[in-house]
Protein backbone atom coordinates (compact mmCIF):
# COMPACT_ATOMS: atom_id res chain seq x y z
CA UNK A 1 0.00 0.00 0.00
CA UNK A 2 1.21 3.35 -0.99
CA UNK A 3 2.02 5.70 2.33
CA UNK A 4 1.71 9.34 2.51
CA UNK A 5 2.49 11.85 5.13
CA UNK A 6 0.86 15.00 5.05
CA UNK A 7 2.35 18.06 6.31
CA UNK A 8 -0.31 21.11 7.10
CA UNK A 9 0.33 23.73 10.16
CA UNK A 10 -3.15 23.49 10.10
CA UNK A 11 -6.05 20.69 10.06
CA UNK A 12 -9.24 19.46 11.10
CA UNK A 13 -11.05 20.39 13.89
CA UNK A 14 -10.06 24.06 12.90
CA UNK A 15 -12.34 26.56 10.97
CA UNK A 16 -11.40 27.41 7.56
CA UNK A 17 -10.46 26.92 3.87
CA UNK A 18 -7.29 25.02 4.20
CA UNK A 19 -8.41 22.73 6.81
CA UNK A 20 -11.48 21.09 4.90
CA UNK A 21 -9.27 20.91 1.81
CA UNK A 22 -7.04 19.37 2.98
CA UNK A 23 -9.47 16.98 5.28
CA UNK A 24 -10.90 16.05 2.27
CA UNK A 25 -7.73 15.48 0.96
CA UNK A 26 -7.08 12.80 3.10
CA UNK A 27 -9.97 11.63 3.35
CA UNK A 28 -10.18 10.92 -0.73
CA UNK A 29 -7.27 9.23 -0.84
CA UNK A 30 -7.48 6.85 1.71
CA UNK A 31 -10.75 6.18 0.25
CA UNK A 32 -8.55 5.55 -3.04
CA UNK A 33 -6.55 2.79 -1.33
CA UNK A 34 -3.51 5.31 0.40
CA UNK A 35 -2.59 4.78 3.78
CA UNK A 36 -2.42 8.54 5.15
CA UNK A 37 -1.35 10.27 8.23
CA UNK A 38 -1.42 13.70 9.32
CA UNK A 39 1.78 15.47 10.82
CA UNK A 40 0.31 19.14 12.17
CA UNK A 41 0.33 21.66 14.96
CA UNK A 42 -2.24 22.07 17.78
CA UNK A 43 -5.80 23.28 16.82
CA UNK A 44 -5.74 27.63 17.42
CA UNK A 45 -7.30 28.70 14.15
CA UNK A 46 -8.85 31.14 13.76
CA UNK A 47 -9.05 32.38 17.03
CA UNK A 48 -5.14 32.80 17.50
CA UNK A 49 -5.42 30.62 20.86
CA UNK A 50 -5.04 27.17 21.19
CA UNK A 51 -8.22 25.11 22.13
CA UNK A 52 -8.80 23.98 25.57
CA UNK A 53 -8.46 19.96 24.78
CA UNK A 54 -5.13 20.47 22.86
CA UNK A 55 -3.93 23.39 25.40
CA UNK A 56 -0.66 22.48 27.71
CA UNK A 57 0.55 19.66 25.46
CA UNK A 58 4.02 19.02 23.98
CA UNK A 59 2.54 16.21 21.34
CA UNK A 60 -0.49 14.60 20.78
CA UNK A 61 -1.42 11.44 18.39
CA UNK A 62 -5.28 11.49 18.24
CA UNK A 63 -7.26 9.27 15.55
CA UNK A 64 -9.83 11.30 13.30
CA UNK A 65 -11.88 9.03 10.72
CA UNK A 66 -9.70 6.81 10.94
CA UNK A 67 -6.49 8.76 9.85
CA UNK A 68 -3.67 9.17 12.41
CA UNK A 69 -2.87 12.61 13.17
CA UNK A 70 0.39 13.15 15.21
CA UNK A 71 0.00 17.04 16.68
CA UNK A 72 2.76 19.37 18.22
CA UNK A 73 3.39 22.34 19.93
CA UNK A 74 3.18 25.75 17.86
CA UNK A 75 2.85 29.56 19.13
CA UNK A 76 -0.62 30.59 18.63
CA UNK A 77 -0.87 33.90 17.39
CA UNK A 78 -3.99 35.57 14.87
CA UNK A 79 -2.15 39.01 15.81
CA UNK A 80 -1.71 41.30 12.61
CA UNK A 81 1.99 42.66 13.79
CA UNK A 82 5.03 40.60 11.71
CA UNK A 83 6.77 39.23 14.87
CA UNK A 84 3.93 37.10 16.30
CA UNK A 85 3.42 35.91 13.07
CA UNK A 86 6.98 35.19 12.27
CA UNK A 87 7.23 33.29 15.27
CA UNK A 88 3.80 31.29 15.10
CA UNK A 89 5.23 30.12 11.56
CA UNK A 90 8.68 29.10 12.60
CA UNK A 91 7.36 26.96 15.63
CA UNK A 92 5.56 24.58 13.94
CA UNK A 93 8.24 24.59 11.21
CA UNK A 94 10.75 24.02 13.71
CA UNK A 95 9.22 21.45 15.95
CA UNK A 96 7.73 19.26 12.96
CA UNK A 97 11.62 17.89 13.27
CA UNK A 98 10.31 15.61 16.37
CA UNK A 99 8.09 13.44 13.81
CA UNK A 100 12.04 12.57 12.40
CA UNK A 101 11.90 9.61 13.82
CA UNK A 102 8.30 8.78 12.85
CA UNK A 103 9.39 9.41 9.68
CA UNK A 104 11.91 7.77 9.01
CA UNK A 105 11.03 4.79 10.52
CA UNK A 106 7.29 4.75 8.20
CA UNK A 107 9.40 5.00 4.63
CA UNK A 108 6.66 7.29 3.30
CA UNK A 109 6.38 6.90 -0.12
CA UNK A 110 5.06 10.66 -0.71
CA UNK A 111 5.67 13.96 2.02
CA UNK A 112 2.77 16.56 0.92
CA UNK A 113 3.61 19.59 2.54
CA UNK A 114 1.03 22.52 2.34
CA UNK A 115 2.51 26.29 1.70
CA UNK A 116 2.18 28.74 3.08
CA UNK A 117 4.43 29.07 5.23
CA UNK A 118 7.21 28.89 2.94
CA UNK A 119 9.37 27.67 6.40
CA UNK A 120 7.46 24.83 6.54
CA UNK A 121 8.36 23.36 3.00
CA UNK A 122 12.21 23.76 3.71
CA UNK A 123 11.36 21.27 7.04
CA UNK A 124 9.64 18.99 4.33
CA UNK A 125 12.07 19.17 1.82
CA UNK A 126 14.64 17.57 4.83
CA UNK A 127 12.35 15.26 6.05
CA UNK A 128 12.05 13.76 2.74
CA UNK A 129 16.12 13.80 2.17
CA UNK A 130 16.23 11.65 5.51
CA UNK A 131 13.42 9.17 4.99
CA UNK A 132 14.11 8.90 1.26
CA UNK A 133 10.32 9.81 0.52
CA UNK A 134 9.33 11.83 -2.76
CA UNK A 135 8.33 15.44 -1.95
CA UNK A 136 4.99 17.15 -3.04
CA UNK A 137 4.66 20.73 -1.96
CA UNK A 138 0.65 22.16 -2.18
CA UNK A 139 1.00 25.52 -3.06
CA UNK A 140 -2.45 27.52 -1.91
CA UNK A 141 -0.77 30.98 -1.90
CA UNK A 142 2.33 32.01 -3.36
CA UNK A 143 4.67 33.21 -0.66
CA UNK A 144 6.88 35.14 -0.62
CA UNK A 145 4.63 37.18 -3.34
CA UNK A 146 1.44 37.32 -1.24
CA UNK A 147 3.35 38.67 1.47
CA UNK A 148 4.61 41.68 -0.42
CA UNK A 149 1.64 41.99 -1.78
CA UNK A 150 -0.41 42.38 1.69
CA UNK A 151 2.60 44.65 3.00
CA UNK A 152 4.24 42.19 5.14
CA UNK A 153 7.56 42.22 3.69
CA UNK A 154 8.98 44.70 1.64
CA UNK A 155 11.47 43.85 -1.21
CA UNK A 156 14.86 44.54 0.52
CA UNK A 157 17.38 41.40 1.27
CA UNK A 158 14.73 38.99 3.35
CA UNK A 159 12.13 39.26 -0.06
CA UNK A 160 15.13 38.27 -2.09
CA UNK A 161 16.23 35.72 0.06
CA UNK A 162 13.14 34.18 1.05
CA UNK A 163 12.42 34.08 -3.45
CA UNK A 164 15.85 32.35 -4.08
CA UNK A 165 14.65 29.75 -1.14
CA UNK A 166 11.31 29.31 -3.31
CA UNK A 167 12.90 28.59 -6.27
CA UNK A 168 15.14 26.16 -4.27
CA UNK A 169 11.96 24.21 -3.21
CA UNK A 170 10.01 24.02 -6.33
CA UNK A 171 13.46 22.47 -8.03
CA UNK A 172 13.89 20.34 -5.21
CA UNK A 173 10.33 18.65 -5.14
CA UNK A 174 9.00 16.06 -6.97
CA UNK A 175 5.89 17.48 -7.68
CA UNK A 176 4.14 20.82 -7.18
CA UNK A 177 0.63 20.84 -6.83
CA UNK A 178 -1.38 24.51 -7.23
CA UNK A 179 -4.84 25.39 -6.41
CA UNK A 180 -5.67 27.34 -9.32
CA UNK A 181 -4.38 28.25 -13.32
CA UNK A 182 -2.32 30.98 -11.83
CA UNK A 183 -0.62 29.86 -9.51
CA UNK A 184 0.63 26.40 -11.79
CA UNK A 185 2.03 29.23 -14.38
CA UNK A 186 3.85 30.66 -11.50
CA UNK A 187 5.32 27.41 -10.41
CA UNK A 188 6.27 26.18 -14.15
CA UNK A 189 7.90 29.95 -14.67
CA UNK A 190 9.88 29.63 -11.29
CA UNK A 191 11.72 26.26 -11.62
CA UNK A 192 8.96 23.09 -10.84
CA UNK A 193 9.98 20.25 -12.83
CA UNK A 194 6.46 18.80 -12.83
CA UNK A 195 3.53 20.94 -11.92
CA UNK A 196 -0.71 19.38 -11.08
CA UNK A 197 -3.57 21.83 -10.83
CA UNK A 198 -5.39 20.26 -7.78
CA UNK A 199 -8.43 22.73 -7.30
CA UNK A 200 -10.31 23.51 -4.34
CA UNK A 201 -13.21 21.87 -5.92
CA UNK A 202 -16.19 20.86 -3.73
CA UNK A 203 -17.99 17.42 -2.63
CA UNK A 204 -21.33 18.18 -4.32
CA UNK A 205 -22.91 15.35 -2.46
CA UNK A 206 -22.87 17.33 1.11
CA UNK A 207 -25.00 20.23 0.01
CA UNK A 208 -27.95 20.39 -0.58
CA UNK A 209 -30.05 22.14 -3.68
CA UNK A 210 -32.45 24.97 -2.70
CA UNK A 211 -34.76 25.94 -4.42
CA UNK A 212 -35.03 29.84 -5.48
CA UNK A 213 -37.69 32.16 -3.34
CA UNK A 214 -40.62 32.35 -5.08
CA UNK A 215 -42.03 35.61 -6.57
CA UNK A 216 -42.37 38.66 -4.09
CA UNK A 217 -40.34 36.92 -1.44
CA UNK A 218 -37.61 38.59 0.12
CA UNK A 219 -34.66 38.09 -1.23
CA UNK A 220 -31.81 36.75 1.43
CA UNK A 221 -27.57 36.97 0.47
CA UNK A 222 -25.27 35.29 2.71
CA UNK A 223 -21.96 35.29 3.76
CA UNK A 224 -19.72 32.79 5.37
CA UNK A 225 -16.03 32.61 6.01
CA UNK A 226 -13.64 35.30 7.42
CA UNK A 227 -14.22 38.36 8.62
CA UNK A 228 -11.00 40.14 8.37
CA UNK A 229 -9.49 43.22 6.36
CA UNK A 230 -9.02 41.03 3.22
CA UNK A 231 -13.28 40.24 3.16
CA UNK A 232 -13.67 44.02 3.34
CA UNK A 233 -17.23 42.67 5.44
CA UNK A 234 -17.50 45.61 7.11
CA UNK A 235 -17.08 48.29 4.61
CA UNK A 236 -19.62 46.89 3.03
CA UNK A 237 -21.96 46.81 5.74
CA UNK A 238 -21.00 50.27 6.31
CA UNK A 239 -21.52 51.94 2.65
CA UNK A 240 -24.84 49.76 1.41
CA UNK A 241 -28.15 49.83 3.26
CA UNK A 242 -29.85 46.39 2.19
CA UNK A 243 -33.12 47.27 3.80
CA UNK A 244 -33.46 49.88 1.44
CA UNK A 245 -32.39 47.79 -1.60
CA UNK A 246 -34.95 45.32 -0.12
CA UNK A 247 -33.10 42.30 0.50
CA UNK A 248 -31.57 40.61 3.77
CA UNK A 249 -27.62 40.32 4.41
CA UNK A 250 -26.54 37.41 6.83
CA UNK A 251 -23.14 37.04 7.96
CA UNK A 252 -21.53 34.13 9.54
CA UNK A 253 -18.15 33.97 10.57
CA UNK A 254 -15.36 35.15 12.81
CA UNK A 255 -11.72 37.31 12.41
CA UNK A 256 -10.83 41.02 12.91
CA UNK A 257 -13.78 42.31 12.15
CA UNK A 258 -16.45 40.85 14.01
CA UNK A 259 -16.47 43.52 16.81
CA UNK A 260 -16.71 46.60 15.08
CA UNK A 261 -19.72 44.40 12.72
CA UNK A 262 -21.76 44.00 15.51
CA UNK A 263 -21.07 47.37 16.86
CA UNK A 264 -22.44 48.62 14.03
CA UNK A 265 -24.96 46.42 13.62
CA UNK A 266 -26.38 47.26 17.08
CA UNK A 267 -26.56 51.27 16.14
CA UNK A 268 -28.14 50.35 13.05
CA UNK A 269 -30.62 47.84 13.45
CA UNK A 270 -32.67 48.39 10.67
CA UNK A 271 -29.87 48.54 7.80
CA UNK A 272 -31.30 44.38 6.80
CA UNK A 273 -27.86 42.95 7.67
CA UNK A 274 -27.63 40.07 10.48
CA UNK A 275 -25.01 38.61 12.19
CA UNK A 276 -25.31 34.99 13.49
CA UNK A 277 -21.80 34.30 14.85
CA UNK A 278 -19.14 31.24 13.26
CA UNK A 279 -19.95 27.92 12.01
CA UNK A 280 -18.61 24.65 11.41
CA UNK A 281 -17.52 22.79 8.58
CA UNK A 282 -19.86 20.75 9.13
CA UNK A 283 -22.57 23.40 9.30
CA UNK A 284 -21.93 25.04 6.11
CA UNK A 285 -24.01 22.89 3.74
CA UNK A 286 -27.09 23.31 6.12
CA UNK A 287 -26.43 27.12 6.34
CA UNK A 288 -26.56 27.44 2.91
CA UNK A 289 -29.36 26.03 2.17
CA UNK A 290 -31.33 28.73 3.75
CA UNK A 291 -30.69 30.95 1.10
CA UNK A 292 -30.51 31.88 -2.26
CA UNK A 293 -27.26 33.75 -3.10
CA UNK A 294 -24.32 34.31 -1.37
CA UNK A 295 -22.08 37.46 -1.38
CA UNK A 296 -18.22 36.72 -1.97
CA UNK A 297 -15.55 40.11 -1.30
CA UNK A 298 -12.29 40.35 -2.34
CA UNK A 299 -10.56 43.74 -0.96
CA UNK A 300 -6.81 42.85 -3.11
CA UNK A 301 -6.43 40.66 -6.00
CA UNK A 302 -4.10 38.58 -4.62
CA UNK A 303 -2.29 36.41 -7.71
CA UNK A 304 -3.20 33.02 -8.06
CA UNK A 305 -6.13 33.21 -4.79
CA UNK A 306 -9.24 31.81 -5.64
CA UNK A 307 -11.81 31.89 -2.75
CA UNK A 308 -13.20 28.35 -1.87
CA UNK A 309 -16.45 30.03 -1.00
CA UNK A 310 -17.14 30.08 -4.25
CA UNK A 311 -16.94 26.24 -4.85
CA UNK A 312 -19.34 26.01 -2.25
CA UNK A 313 -21.74 28.53 -3.40
CA UNK A 314 -21.98 26.29 -6.65
CA UNK A 315 -22.76 22.95 -4.89
CA UNK A 316 -25.14 24.03 -2.95
CA UNK A 317 -26.91 26.16 -6.09
CA UNK A 318 -26.54 29.66 -4.66
CA UNK A 319 -25.85 31.96 -7.39
CA UNK A 320 -22.98 34.07 -6.92
CA UNK A 321 -22.45 38.22 -6.22
CA UNK A 322 -18.83 38.43 -6.70
CA UNK A 323 -16.72 41.72 -5.85
CA UNK A 324 -13.78 41.66 -6.65
CA UNK A 325 -10.82 40.60 -9.28
CA UNK A 326 -8.48 37.91 -10.49
CA UNK A 327 -8.96 33.88 -11.25
CA UNK A 328 -11.88 33.88 -9.11
CA UNK A 329 -14.24 36.42 -11.06
CA UNK A 330 -12.81 34.86 -14.02
CA UNK A 331 -14.49 31.66 -13.95
CA UNK A 332 -17.92 33.21 -12.42
CA UNK A 333 -17.96 35.00 -15.40
CA UNK A 334 -16.80 32.23 -17.75
CA UNK A 335 -19.40 29.46 -16.31
CA UNK A 336 -22.28 32.40 -16.30
CA UNK A 337 -22.04 31.37 -12.11
CA UNK A 338 -23.47 34.90 -11.04
CA UNK A 339 -22.43 38.78 -11.17
CA UNK A 340 -19.13 40.49 -10.92
CA UNK A 341 -17.90 43.95 -9.48
CA UNK A 342 -14.80 45.44 -9.36
CA UNK A 343 -13.28 45.79 -5.57
CA UNK A 344 -14.96 48.66 -3.30
CA UNK A 345 -17.16 49.41 -6.12
CA UNK A 346 -20.28 50.05 -3.97
CA UNK A 347 -22.55 50.89 -6.89
CA UNK A 348 -21.61 48.61 -8.93
CA UNK A 349 -22.59 46.27 -5.88
CA UNK A 350 -25.51 47.74 -5.52
CA UNK A 351 -26.13 47.82 -9.31
CA UNK A 352 -26.00 43.70 -9.09
CA UNK A 353 -28.22 42.97 -6.43
CA UNK A 354 -30.77 45.18 -8.18
CA UNK A 355 -30.83 42.93 -11.34
CA UNK A 356 -30.62 39.69 -9.28
CA UNK A 357 -34.03 41.07 -7.82
CA UNK A 358 -35.73 41.42 -11.06
CA UNK A 359 -34.79 38.89 -13.34
CA UNK A 360 -35.62 35.77 -11.28
CA UNK A 361 -35.50 33.70 -14.49
CA UNK A 362 -32.05 34.51 -14.80
CA UNK A 363 -31.29 33.57 -11.36
CA UNK A 364 -32.71 30.23 -11.75
CA UNK A 365 -30.32 29.54 -15.24
CA UNK A 366 -27.35 30.64 -12.94
CA UNK A 367 -28.23 28.03 -9.96
CA UNK A 368 -28.40 25.52 -12.95
CA UNK A 369 -24.95 26.75 -14.11
CA UNK A 370 -23.58 26.43 -10.53
CA UNK A 371 -24.86 22.88 -9.83
CA UNK A 372 -23.57 21.52 -13.35
CA UNK A 373 -19.93 23.51 -12.95
CA UNK A 374 -19.78 21.96 -8.94
CA UNK A 375 -20.90 18.35 -10.37
CA UNK A 376 -18.74 18.33 -13.50
CA UNK A 377 -15.78 20.84 -12.89
CA UNK A 378 -15.05 21.37 -9.88
CA UNK A 379 -16.02 18.06 -7.63
CA UNK A 380 -13.42 17.59 -5.22
CA UNK A 381 -14.03 13.83 -5.28
CA UNK A 382 -13.38 13.47 -9.01
CA UNK A 383 -10.55 15.34 -8.66
CA UNK A 384 -9.05 13.32 -5.59
CA UNK A 385 -9.71 10.27 -7.79
CA UNK A 386 -7.49 12.18 -10.43
CA UNK A 387 -4.50 12.81 -8.08
CA UNK A 388 -4.38 9.16 -7.13
CA UNK A 389 -4.15 7.92 -10.58
CA UNK A 390 -1.44 10.59 -11.11
CA UNK A 391 0.64 9.59 -8.12
CA UNK A 392 0.15 5.45 -8.34
CA UNK A 393 1.74 6.29 -11.99
CA UNK A 394 5.00 7.50 -10.14
CA UNK A 395 5.07 4.26 -8.50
Amino acid sequence: MIKIAIISQYYKPEIGAPQNRLYEMATGLKRNGFEISVITGMPNYPNGEINSQYRGKLFLKECIDDITVRRYWLYASNSVKKFPRILNMLSFSFNVFFSTWHIWKERYDYIIVESPPLTLCLSGYILSRISKSKLILNISDLWPLTAKELGVISNGFFYRFLKRLESFLYKKSFICMGQSQEIVNYLNSHGAGKSYLFRNGVDPQRFEKKGLIGKGKTVRIVYTGLLGIAQGILDICLNINFSKLGVEFHIYGSGNEKKSIEQFLNLNPDCGIFYHGSVSREEIPSVLSQYSVTLIPLVRNLYGAVPSKIYESMAAGLPIIFAGEGEGRAIIEEYDLGWTSSSKNYEELKMNIQILCSDKGNLEIKKENCINAANTLFNRPKQVENLSHYLKSFL
